[in-house]
């Protein structure tokens, strides 16, 4: 599904303010024998395609876990590997710099301190925090199968481990479902000295049983966001709408979307976001490669510069590269 170069590079487009300081801070890698590669010379190429990407967040996917030893510490493996790629990157600094690493535990564990210090150990000080995604749903359409359990946000121990994240320094990320933002309102609430970060606007779902769905689905997704940018431990990272479980059907087009289009079809979701936000507590993300199955990093980060179009030169840095330095500690 993501390996698309030559589709991608049917469309063309010249760079929209190229000398901008971007700062991406959400992105995977992998070598899954499933799917295309997506590694540091990837990573690169899309990088280096036009803007002024000079810091990016690895965001954990559940890749490179270790085989063996103790279940609890499996997804240190992950971390270790990042923290390799991210030290050979560091050798040629003329390219984006990987900075930091959102690794993946269990935050209901009993050992999660355990957990957590050996993240830090292994990140070579590149380590930021978890995410621990909430997304669950067993709607066949669905490409990306969430494997978290119904409720997670509302259970008294994953709420103390989000908590204890906070206790650490350390930020929560999260990625769940339009109709599960209700519940994250509830895990701020109830955590409210950790710096959480809402990734990919909550996924209003477009495939299924909410396909057709997309007007009702926005009007009831903006009452929630809402309520829970009221939460001032909140943060959003908007990008990711170009995921297929969106339901935008561009991965189907003969050619990929403008960054025209995708402005088009999106903007008032990136507008509502932002207004209720604040520049301050949102960040442009790319979620590459899984938002690659629809449309390429330099059209991608166009479009993002087309929706900042109208805001102020202090917001727009915020945006594009402050929000994510601050929250991230870069």
């Amino acid at each position: 599904m993501f390996d698309r170069d030559d589709w991608l590079a049917s469309h063309q487009e010249d760079i929209i303010e190229p000398e901008r300081e971007i700062v991406d801070p959400h992105h995977h890698l992998w070598d899954w024998p499933s799917m295309a590669n997506y590694l540091l010379d990837q990573l690169w190429k899309d990088t280096s395609s036009g803007h002024n990407v000079v810091q990016t967040m690895f965001m954990e996917c559940g890749w490179s876990y270790h085989k063996e030893g103790p279940d609890h510490l499996k997804p240190v493996g992950e971390t270790e590997r990042v923290a390799s790629i991210a030290t050979d990157a560091a050798k040629d600094p003329s390219k984006a710099q990987i900075a930091g690493i959102i690794a993946h535990t269990d935050l209901r564990s009993d050992l999660l301190d355990e957990v957590l210090d050996a993240h830090d150990q292994a990140a070579s000080g590149r380590f930021r925090g978890i995410r621990q995604a909430g997304a669950c749903d067993d709607d066949p359409a669905l490409v990306i199968k969430p494997h978290q359990p119904a409720g997670l946000y509302l259970m008294e121990d994953f709420q103390a481990g989000v908590r204890r994240l906070g206790e650490r320094g350390l930020t929560y990320d999260t990625w769940n479902y339009h109709f599960q933002i209700k519940d994250l309102t509830k895990l701020a609430q109830a955590a409210p000295d950790t710096t959480i970060i809402l990734d990919h606007f909550g996924t209003p779902l477009g495939v299924g049983r909410f396909e057709g769905k997309r007007a009702e689905i926005f009007e009831q997704w903006k009452t929630d966001i809402a309520e829970l940018a009221a939460c001032p431990n909140v943060h959003a990272k908007i990008g990711g709408l170009a995921m297929p479980d969106n339901g935008w059907g561009y991965s189907a087009q003969e050619t990929p979307p403008s960054s025209d289009q995708l402005v088009a079809d999106q903007g008032d979701w990136y507008k509502y976001a932002i207004d209720h936000f604040g520049p301050s507590r949102c960040m442009f993300e790319s979620n590459f490669p899984v938002d690659r199955a629809s449309i390429s990093y330099p059209v991608l980060w166009n479009a993002f510069k087309k929706t900042a179009a109208d805001y102020s030169e202090d917001e727009k840095t915020a945006m594009f590269s402050g929000t994510a330095r601050r929250v991230y500690k870069l």
